[in-house]
């Protein structure tokens, strides 16, 4: 129809717009299949100054008819057709659709859609109202309700007196009036106009017109969040108008809205609601709010309260209680609660499954939270990103990289992206095992889909190249975000010189914050408190001091990390007293002393053997409510041990793990040499299988320790067997363990047996130096096995390794006293020493001239 018409009035355009008549638009029906485009131009003309009035809408259609068959034969209809209709008047426009309500009111709604969609013509309130009265009597509501809804959003708020007016004025006593004026008010509901809504309601009662459920429905829903709602529900009472399940639903949810809660469930377990048979919305909108207020137990009561009242519970109803016991922690009754939901023919969703995924991520529990993933794939469900988000950020918190970075493949491989959250706790994880290249793959992943990585990622991943020792590519990368208008942050700046402080040479590392600090610009106390900390761990504490000075001069506040710099650099260098006029100085920068400050001049007075003052200071430390770390009981450990106070050191221990701490493997070490020493092998091995209890993986340092102490105090075979047993179950044995074995067998003479040590040392890839090999020919020669000192003094050579003048020096005289005693050979250690180094040094030429290469090597 629309078509129809707009090709019927499209030749209207033909000559220049005369005032609408509807006596120029009358033509005789016979006549309209032998006109041609001429004789309608003439037509037109000689009508124009007619005032014969007839039917508009017979007029209208056939010109339309005419025109419809022959419009296909000029160029330009749609250009001049809108000449035609900007040259209308709205009362003329009003005049049409009037004429064809009445006759043809099919016609007269397409005409208005057609000027109001096609034109962009802006219809007259009038004619917007004939129109809502047309397509009210025929029952097109949903048109009719978008026609409102705009005609309301281009009149805006404040017009509901001015509609009123016109409908009670013009349109009153027209056919299906009362369902315009309903669907007004539920209008300007809808489009949150509430004064408006309010106004046309207060207008409908004056007039005895009934506004519907659904309208009264809209205005509670606007109103929930205030009492207002209760005079808008009196009038619905009043009305006499049949409530429906939505209307309650309204009410329980502005209680809610209200934090009514009470009322909220007095509503719902009141007469009204009995007889109405409550919706399951209102029921899930009560459980809700508990649930997000934490009171999982009551929102469970207003369940079984929903199973009482015969309503069925649908997917949303288990999904609230589901989310408050996963995020009160009661996962199990999580999973419970799930499997009901199958018994009573309640499929859970991907909702479901999202939100006890979720709920393992909150317990740490990622193996749960994978199955859930597993369950959801199984049933043909798919896991949103936020779920593969969480997950890999769980993974990676425990360390699992590897499962990570499989979620990010199959997040893509069914067709999600990674957001900047996945991608910057891949890459900071990635950094954090030293994976810096497969981190830099990510970066340039980012950049290819559309994400634009920031200053603080390239900081994590700087930092990560400087931890490895790549200085320079860290400095390319800095100057490639540079090139990309992604200016360093002040973390960029920490991170380039903490790397160069940990990894490259200290005098660019000093160059690099001389540049950064030489302008007023950058004022950063973490940038003095790296290299500070830095001159500190090298005993440079001159240096920290003069930077600690400048901190002073430039008016920058020092940190706590200041200070305990400080105290460390002098500790270091056995300052004490500069060291505690430090500690005194913290108060004055308004500061107060931290539990590493402490440990450090606690471990500074262990290390000089003042045990009491240490725990001097333990005590003041205590009275301060500074809480101790586990490094501070280690501490405190090993000043008892070097008081041989063994059961003492054992209770600072059990101290610990009541304090919640966890020791590691450096205070368990300590403890199993203090007990080696005192030869109580048995509780070294019981304190070395602790480790293993709490998850402690004893460490290199703790069989070398336990090796050493059996070679030292105990048995060498022992010793042996333990080293044997590390050896078969692929331990990775340090150099140290085989050191001390060789060293432990040259001393009680078994050469052979040091030899093959030695030998398998070699092949194992350790680096040997000359130190070692003086070490085993010092003990072969200070046992007179000459012949054994000359085959290591053989293998060094064939190694490549020079020997010294000491170890020339010692087989020398090893070989004059069995040369002067034969009975030497047996191994027995040498006597002291009565020649002066000097005769030694006299002939040690003779060694190195081949007195050491006789035949007999």
């Amino acid at each position: 129809m629309l078509h129809r018409i707009g090709h019927q009035c499209r030749s209207l355009i033909r000559l220049p717009f005369t005032p609408l008549n509807p006596s120029i638009l009358i033509l005789t029906k016979s006549s309209s299949s032998s006109l041609n485009s001429a004789q309608a131009l003439e037509l037109e003309s000689s009508t124009a100054s007619s005032a014969t009035n007839g039917p508009l809408l017979s007029s209208i259609l056939s010109l339309f008819k005419v025109l419809g068959g022959s419009a296909v034969k000029f160029l330009g209809v749609k250009h001049r057709f809108r000449t035609f209709v900007s040259g209308l008047s709205s009362r003329q426009v009003d005049e049409i659709i009037e004429y064809l309500r009445i006759q043809d009111p099919n016609s007269a709604v397409e005409f208005f859609e057609l000027l109001k969609t096609e034109y962009g013509f802006r219809h007259s309130r009038v004619s917007q109202f004939v129109i809502a009265h047309v397509l009210a009597s025929q029952g097109r509501l949903k048109l009719l309700r978008s026609n409102l809804l705009q005609m309301l959003q281009e009149e805006g708020f404040g017009s509901g007196p001015l509609f009123c007016e016109l409908l009670s004025v013009d349109f009153k006593g027209w056919e299906a009036n009362a369902i315009v004026w309903d669907m007004l008010a539920f209008a300007y509901s809808r489009s949150e106009m509430v004064h408006d809504a309010l106004f046309v309601i207060a207008k409908m009662k004056d007039l005895n017109v009934q506004a519907s459920i659904l309208t009264y429905n809209s205005l509670l829903y606007n109103l929930r969040h205030s009492d207002i709602m209760w005079d808008v529900y009196n009038d619905i009472k009043e009305s006499g108008v049949h409530e429906s399940k939505q209307t309650n639903s309204i009410l329980v949810d502005g209680l809610c809205k209200q934090s009514l809660m009470q009322e909220a469930v007095t509503l719902l377990r009141g007469k009204d609601m009995k007889e109405s048979s409550p919706h399951v919305a209102s029921f899930n909108t009560v459980m809700s709010s508990f649930s997000k207020m934490g009171f999982i137990d009551i929102a469970q009561s207003i369940f079984c309260l929903m199973l009482k009242f015969g309503v069925h519970p649908d997917t949303y109803s288990y999904n609230i209680l589901i989310n408050g016991l996963c995020l009160a922690g009661s996962i199990e009754d999580a999973l419970k609660l799930t499997d009901d939901m199958d018994k009573h023919g309640v499929a859970p969703d991907a909702v479901t499954y999202n939100t006890l995924a979720k709920g393992f991520r909150v317990l740490g529990m990622v193996s749960g939270a994978s199955k859930m993933i597993q369950q959801m794939l199984t049933k043909g469900l798919n896991p949103d990103s936020v779920i593969y988000t969480l997950l890999i950020c769980g993974n990676c918190q425990e360390g699992k990289v590897e499962e990570s970075l499989d979620l990010r493949d199959e997040m893509l491989s069914r067709g999600y992206q990674l957001n900047y959250i996945s991608y910057s706790v891949l890459v900071s994880s990635l950094c954090k095992i030293g994976r810096v290249d497969e981190a830099l793959c990510l970066l340039s992943e980012m950049e290819i889909v559309g994400l634009k990585p920031d200053g603080v990622m390239y900081s994590i991943i700087i930092h990560g190249l400087c931890k490895q020792g790549e200085i320079q590519k860290a400095i390319q990368l800095y100057m490639e975000m540079c090139t990309k208008r992604i200016f360093p942050s002040i973390f960029t700046h920490r991170a380039v010189l903490l790397g160069l402080c940990e990894n490259g040479p200290l005098s660019e590392a000093r160059m690099y914050f001389d540049m950064l600090t030489s302008s007023d610009g950058i004022q950063d106390i973490v940038l003095y408190n790296i290299m500070i900390n830095r001159y500190a761990k090298l005993g440079m504490i001159r240096e920290s001091v003069q930077l600690y000075n400048q901190i002073l001069e430039k008016g920058i506040d020092p940190t706590i990390v200041t200070i305990n710099s400080l105290i460390y650099g002098f500790c270091r260098t056995r300052q004490l007293t500069e060291a505690i006029r430090s500690f005194d100085s913290i108060r004055d920068h308004g500061l107060l002393p931290t539990a590493i400050t402490y440990t450090t001049l606690m471990n500074f007075l262990c290390e000089e053997g003042n045990i009491p003052a240490m725990f001097d200071l333990k005590r003041e430390m205590e009275a301060s409510a500074v809480e101790p770390t586990h490094v501070t009981y280690t501490v405190i450990m090993k000043g008892l041990c070097k008081q041989r106070k063994l059961k003492e050191s054992l209770l600072q221990l059990d101290n610990m793990f009541s304090q919640g701490l966890s020791p590691d493997q450096f205070s368990y070490n300590i403890l199993i040499q203090c007990f080696c020493e005192a030869r109580e092998f048995p509780k070294a091995f019981e304190l070395h299988d602790e480790m293993i209890l709490h998850d402690l993986k004893p460490d290199a340092v703790t069989y070398n320790i336990l090796i050493n102490g059996l070679c030292v105090y105990g048995d060498l075979q022992d010793a042996d067997k333990l080293f044997s047993y590390l050896r078969e179950h692929n331990f990775g044995l340090k150099k140290a363990a085989y050191t001390t074995l060789i060293q432990a067998h040259c001393v009680k003479g078994d050469a052979y047996q040091a030899m093959a040590l030695f030998s398998e040392m070699v092949k194992m890839g350790f680096q040997v130096t000359i130190r070692d090999y003086s070490a085993v020919i010092n003990r072969l020669c200070k046992r007179c096995l000459t012949n054994e000192a000359k085959v290591f003094f053989s293998m060094m050579l064939s190694n490549g390794v020079s020997p010294d003048l000491g170890v020339y020096t010692v087989m020398m005289y090893a070989l004059r006293l069995v040369e002067q005693d034969p009975s030497r050979k047996s191994g027995q250690d040498a006597p002291v020493d009565s020649v002066s180094m000097t005769a030694r040094k006299s002939n040690a030429t003779d060694i190195c001239c081949g007195a050491l290469w006789s035949p007999t090597i």
